[in-house]
């Protein structure tokens, strides 16, 4: 999702694209795009976004060798760009995670959720805005070591298809190891030679353990078992109150009783539903009466 901060360097990166490209972004184009974002995907876009909008399509127009980006936004609403609106929908979608992010659901994982499932039901989590796969393999990792033979799952959701490509192949830059413990890391892990330096493979034992699915979560979700645990984590930052009243709506009804719904800890859901219980610091249970 959109980056309310982007990481150091990342704006200057984004306008020095932007800048870069043969045309400018006017006010009522970018208000064009922007309401098209929030249709499809709930996402509010403040005009200081203009920057990264900008720099974001000025690739797809070159691309198509377009001269402005109204043309492309009419390219994109046209019967034929279709495809080329996924695209769009990808590149405007920044997908910043990293793995084990916010350690204590981790830890909560460990301490509360596994220790006291429910024996022989096969244990189901839901990474309902995976990104490019961190958060689902990070799951993963910690139900593995600790589950052993018991049955579990992870279903892991995107609205893009593009990062949903890249989680599925379990690649990573190297640099992503020191954010790995080091038992996973030696455990679940493979380091890239040759043409694959500077890489780092998730194992495929464990790949093959998480159903990767395309999700917009401003729709219906698809037909899937109850979760034990939904994380819905640092996405609701970038819809309105609404929005999140109707994105929590649609996903409860998949959530077990008795079940925990993870969000991040910049995020909050007061006023947003009464149907959860906080039980600490951006986790809460649904009831299970």
């Amino acid at each position: 999702m959109l980056q309310t901060t982007p990481p150091s360097g990342t704006f200057s990166r984004q306008a020095r694209e932007a800048q870069a490209g043969a045309a400018s972004l006017s006010d009522q184009e970018f208000k064009q795009f922007s309401d098209l974002i929030y249709r499809i995907a709930g996402i509010s876009m403040s005009p200081t976004k203009k920057p990264l909008v900008s720099g974001r399509l000025a690739r797809r127009l070159k691309l198509h060798q377009l001269d402005s980006y109204g043309e492309y936004f009419s390219f994109i609403t046209s019967a034929r760009g279709k495809q080329e609106l996924q695209e769009a929908v990808d590149a405007l979608t920044t997908n910043e995670t990293h793995f084990f992010r916010e350690p204590k659901h981790f830890d909560f994982l460990r301490q509360r959720v596994i220790p006291h499932r429910t024996a022989g039901r096969t244990l189901r989590i839901w990474s309902a805005a995976c990104s490019s796969g961190e958060e689902p393999y990070s799951i993963a990792m910690v139900l593995d070591e600790l589950l052993g033979k018991d049955p579990w799952e992870v279903t892991a959701s995107d609205i893009s298809t593009r990062v949903l490509d890249k989680a599925r192949s379990g690649l990573f830059p190297i640099e992503r190891v020191a954010e790995i413990p080091k038992p996973y890391l030696s455990r679940y892990c493979l380091k890239g030679v040759d043409e694959h330096d500077g890489t780092l493979l998730i194992e495929r034992t464990l790949r093959d353990r998480i159903r990767f699915i395309s999700h917009n979560l401003t729709q219906a979700p698809p037909r899937l078992e109850l979760f034990d645990v939904i994380f819905l984590r640092n996405v609701m930052i970038y819809f309105d109150q609404n929005t999140k009243r109707q994105v929590i709506h649609r996903l409860l009804p998949l959530l077990r009783p008795g079940g925990y719904f993870l969000i991040g800890h910049s995020e909050s859901l007061n006023g947003v539903t009464e149907e959860l219980r906080a039980i600490a610091p951006a986790i809460y249970c649904k009831p299970s009466v």
